[in-house]
């Protein structure tokens, strides 16, 4: 009796202190949030040459880019196999990371999108921005929806064979697929994570869902793989980009709960500067990037 007795007293002793212990790691996680890689989205500075971009990304201290490997971006597509080596050479050279590749990618039976993600993929890319479906608005959305369903799961296998994950970035506007993400939502339920998800941007879902945006970041975690961060106002009934922290876009965002939903990067885009210039805009990135790690904490 008593052999039983001490027994059990071990095992729920045992117990207690394994849920004390298990207990105590939830508020080091809640005390210690993640730590997501920050990439710059660089299309206002892809005249740079690869070296020159990469070790202007390196002293401003973000962790990789958003490259543009697309039509009109740094790499077209048809110069792929030539210089996306180059460029992921200057970028681990400088202990940097493709973080996201943006493309104009959307579907799998595009030969030439296929070369470039089974490059990427060779080449260590573990994910890429997809272009955007667009609606035709003189014809019925949900036939359009199924259509743009089938392509995206299409894409997705694809991913899949190559282990590559493709991110779809949610974009204010009429003819933007994901514009209000519960178009999004609907296109991505049953594809797997790893193979396709969602950049939530912050800065475009204020943009549609105005004080209902955490509805959006609700609906959409599931589906989580990116967080997208710039700012805007709005002034004359019209969008104005402008600095980080200086609109709409604040440090309210980045709780820890937030930051702890998800694996992935944060990409940081500049929009207000245009084409001002090299100077202007890595001028706009570091000041960005200092705001931002601010509120990260």
């Amino acid at each position: 009796m008593k052999t039983t007795n001490r027994r059990q007293f071990i095992r729920q002793a045992a117990l207690a202190t394994g849920a004390a212990a298990g207990f105590q790691h939830q508020l080091v996680d809640a005390a210690h949030p993640k730590t997501h890689p920050i990439c710059a989205f660089v299309k206002f500075l892809q005249e740079l040459s690869h070296e020159d971009l990469a070790a202007t990304i390196k002293r401003l201290g973000f962790n990789g880019i958003e490259g543009t490997i697309r039509p009109g971006g740094q790499i077209t597509p048809d110069h792929v196999e030539e210089e996306l080596p180059k460029l992921m050479a200057a970028l681990k050279k400088h202990e940097l990371e493709m973080t996201i590749m943006a493309s104009g990618i959307n579907r799998a039976d595009d030969p030439l999108s296929v070369k470039t993600l089974q490059i990427a993929s060779k080449l260590g890319v573990k994910r890429y921005r997809m272009n955007y479906y667009r609606y035709d608005l003189n014809k019925p959305i949900s036939r359009q929806l199924a259509d743009f369903r089938s392509m995206a799961r299409d894409l997705a296998a694809l991913n899949k064979e190559l282990g590559i994950q493709a991110i779809y970035q949610n974009h204010a506007g009429a003819r933007y697929l994901g514009s209000t993400l519960w178009d999004l939502s609907y296109l991505m339920r049953g594809i797997p994570v790893d193979q396709m998800a969602v950049g939530f941007d912050v800065r475009h879902a204020k943009v549609e869902g105005g004080m209902s945006w955490p509805i959006y970041w609700n609906m959409i975690q599931p589906h989580l793989g990116a967080v997208y961060v710039k700012d805007f106002l709005w002034k004359n009934n019209k969008i104005e980009n402008v600095p980080l922290g200086k609109g709409w876009v604040d440090n309210g965002f980045f709780t820890e709960e937030r930051l702890n939903a998800f694996e992935g990067p944060i990409s940081l885009h500049v929009e207000y500067l245009d084409h001002a210039g090299l100077k202007a805009n890595t001028d706009a990135l570091e000041t960005d990037l200092a705001t931002l790690r601010k509120w990260l904490g």
